[in-house]
C-alpha cells in the first residue's frame, strides 16, 4: 500500500490514537515532509495543485500526538509528533542564535537563513536561498520558493483545514517586506515585490494602476499578485452613506509598478546578507 493510500486509510478511521501501525506510519510521512520528498502543494505545468492527502497526514499526527515536555533551555510542552527540529553542519542551514523554531515535518533547504526569532510550522515548504527574518513566521503548509526574502515581521499565513484549501505560496526572487502579511491562499508570482506593510488575503482586491486591472480571489481560485509586480499598501474611497460624508477610505494593496533595473538595484543588498 502506498503511503497516500495508507494515510487517507488512518485518516478515514475512528479511533486511531492507541494505533502502533499508524504511529509507524505518521513517523514515516513526517520523515519524507521534513526532506522534501513530498509538499502540501505542487507546481504542475504552471499551475499549483493542492496535495490534501498530505494535509491529511499532518492531522492524523495532531490526533496521534500525545503532551511532552520538550524543554531545551525554555519551557515546551506540546505533542510528541511534531518536536522542534535539530539541525546539525551537514543540513547546511543557517540557524542564528536568538530563540527561533522549525517543527519536524517542515521542509527546509540547504542554504537557507533563519534569523532569530523567527518560527516555520508542520508542512511549510521553504527553498534554497530564502531568508526567514527576525519575527517572520511561515504557516502550515505554506510554499515559499527559491531566493526568498521574508523581511522583519513578515506573516505568511499557514492552512490545514479545509483539506482542500489551497496553502500560500511564494514563488521564486519575491520579496516580502517587513511586517506584511499574506494569507488564505493567497498566490504570489516570481520576483513579485510586496512593500513593507501590504496585507494580501481572499478578501482584499488588488488594484493594478499599470495595467488598468483588479485582482480578486474567486471560489475556485486565490488571490493572484503578477509576475514582477510591485505592490505597496493604498487606500481606496468609501463614496456612499456616513463613510463618504466621513471622508473614511479603505485599506487596499497596489500595484504601482512592474519590476526593473531600478528596483533590482535597490534590493541587491539582499544577496549580500545571504
Amino acid at each position: 500500500m502506498s503511503l497516500k493510500s495508507a494515510i487517507e486509510r488512518l485518516s478515514a478511521q475512528g479511533e486511531v490514537e492507541h494505533n502502533p501501525e499508524a504511529r509507524e506510519t505518521f513517523l514515516k510521512f513526517r520523515d519524507e515532509l521534513t526532506h522534501g520528498k513530498i509538499r502540501a502543494a505542487d507546481k504542475i505545468d504552471g499551475r499549483w495543485t493542492v496535495n490534501a492527502w498530505v494535509k491529511q497526514g499532518i492531522l492524523l499526527g495532531f490526533r496521534l500526538g500525545e503532551l511532552k515536555d520538550m524543554t531545551a533551555g525554555l519551557s515546551f510542552v506540546d505533542k510528541d509528533t511534531f518536536p522542534a527540529r535539530h539541525f546539525t553542519l551537514n543540513d547546511r542551514i543557517r540557524v542564528v542564535p536568538g530563540g527561533s523554531s522549525v517543527r519536524e515535518g517542515s521542509y527546509v533547504a540547504p542554504s537557507v537563513i533563519c534569523m532569530p526569532p523567527m518560527f516555520i510550522n508542520v508542512g511549510a515548504y521553504v527553498d534554497e536561498g530564502t531568508m526567514v527574518d527576525s519575527h517572520a513566521l511561515v504557516g502550515s503548509c505554506a510554499q515559499v520558493g527559491k531566493r526568498v526574502h521574508l523581511s522583519a515581521a513578515a506573516q505568511i499565513g499557514g492552512v490545514l483545514e479545509p483539506i482542500n484549501a489551497a496553502p500560500v505560496i511564494i514563488e521564486d526572487d519575491v520579496l516580502v517586506g517587513g511586517n506584511c502579511g499574506v494569507y488564505e491562499g493567497t498566490l504570489v508570482r516570481t520576483r513579485a515585490v510586496l512593500g513593507a506593510g501590504t496585507i494580501l488575503t481572499r478578501s482584499t482586491p488588488l488594484y493594478d494602476l499599470v495595467r488598468g486591472e483588479v485582482y480578486r480571489a474567486t471560489a475556485e481560485s486565490p488571490l493572484e499578485v503578477p509576475e514582477n509586480a510591485v505592490v505597496v499598501p493604498g487606500s481606496r474611497a468609501v463614496k456612499k452613506g456616513a463613510a463618504a460624508d466621513w471622508n473614511l477610505s479603505l485599506y487596499t494593496p497596489v500595484i504601482v509598478k512592474y519590476r526593473d533595473d531600478k528596483t533590482d538595484r535597490g534590493i541587491e543588498l539582499e544577496e549580500w546578507l545571504r
